[in-house]
């Protein structure tokens, strides 16, 4: 066996949003199969091929069809596929309503063929505050940003903005692309009254997680991008380690 495919290939999607709407993206694509040593046709065609027939409307439902149709096009063992896109969503700052879009990286990682597979994966920029900073600190305290990261494996369907805003109630304090001075107050006393560790916001993410019922496994990582050190702390859970 031998495994062929494309790597980083740049391709536009629509991506279905909860709303019911179609967002316009750019996904960087993988796409892999495993097939004979003695096979010798080209597979860009149907690669990019299959890849048209679905851009138009990608979800976690049609994943499975996509990497079914790679399969069986080009007779493989096996089909692989990672899609990265930006997806954006629309909030209103906490005080002043200011409309702005935040960006989010999300990914599909599907498998059909020997294992049956599929993965959906989201980073979440939020802002934690250092609970030991504010014990110690007789004014102020150090903040950051973090960026956590869900991976999640599921038998009931999940909207990416469920995640998100799974993991942006676990944090000190979502983030804004864009505030204003009302905004930044209430952003910056919100992260005070509410500080947390990295272990903290993971171990959140895990309790939100393990009450969803349709998960059925999840890892979740927190980095934190430390203001008043040069390293970054860090936290991660599985959740087969949990269970």
């Amino acid at each position: 066996m031998q495994t062929v495919g494309i790597q980083d290939i740049q391709f536009p999607v629509k991506i279905r949003e909860k709303t019911g709407g179609l967002q316009n993206s750019i996904a960087t694509v993988q796409l892999q199969v495993s097939l004979p040593g003695a096979y010798r046709e080209s597979c860009v065609n149907t690669f990019t091929s299959v890849l048209n027939k679905y851009m138009d409307a990608m979800s976690v439902t049609a994943f499975p069809d996509l990497l079914t149709e790679v399969k069986k096009g080009l007779c493989a063992e096996s089909a692989k596929l990672r899609m990265s896109f930006p997806y954006f969503i629309e909030k209103q700052a906490p005080v002043t309503g200011t409309r702005s879009l935040m960006e989010y990286g999300c990914s599909f990682t599907g498998e059909v063929g020997t294992d049956t597979d599929f993965t959906l994966s989201v980073t979440v920029p939020v802002t934690t505050l250092c609970p030991c900073s504010k014990e110690i600190s007789s004014v102020g305290a150090h903040n950051q940003r973090a960026e956590v990261t869900l991976n999640v494996k599921f038998k009931k369907f999940i909207w990416v903005e469920d995640l998100i805003i799974m993991i942006e109630d676990a944090a000190s304090c979502e983030l804004w692309a864009l505030l204003k001075r009302p905004d930044e107050k209430f952003v910056t006393e919100k992260a005070y009254e509410n500080p947390m560790f990295v272990e903290d916001v993971v171990r959140k993410v895990a309790i939100s997680a393990l009450a969803k019922p349709g998960i059925t496994w999840f890892s979740a990582s927190v980095e934190s991008f430390e203001s008043i050190h040069k390293h970054s702390a860090y936290a991660y859970v599985d959740s087969n380690e949990i269970r």
